[in-house]
């Protein structure tokens, strides 16, 4: 059996999280910069890059990018922050990904399966110049 994780880290884990879904860009980059895992995720396989692309902060996905950040890690559910960066219509987070070799083909649904779902036009723009 393994030991249960300590409550702080837990906590300091959860922080982290939080600032990404905050956009705390230059706190989150200090953290990776000092030795947090940059692909970090939660007990729903949510990265710190998939939360900053959801909650719409492309300086931060461009931070966490920056540092390495795998722009094609799928979480639990099948979803990528390419797909979360389309559903809120981020042209700067899915132009960042797209450069970073995210595939607008990966996951279910994919960013292209989400923006023809929603009917995004200038997300589908963007993400057909890409192929």
């Amino acid at each position: 059996m393994s030991e249960p994780i300590d409550p702080e880290v837990l906590a300091f884990a959860r922080r982290m999280f939080d600032l990404a879904r905050a956009g705390a860009t230059d706190e989150l980059a200090a953290s990776v910069d000092a030795g947090l895992p940059v692909n970090l995720t939660n007990d729903k396989g949510d990265s710190l890059l998939m939360l900053a692309a959801y909650h719409n902060h492309p300086a931060t996905v461009a931070a966490l990018l920056g540092r390495g950040a795998d722009a094609g890690r799928v979480n639990d559910r099948g979803q990528t922050a390419l797909s979360a960066a389309v559903f809120r219509q981020s042209a700067e987070s899915v132009t960042a990904l797209l450069d970073a070799g995210a595939d607008p083909h990966a996951g279910g649904p994919s960013a292209l399966d989400t923006a023809r779902f929603f009917d995004l036009p200038a997300m589908l723009e963007l993400l057909e110049r890409a192929r």
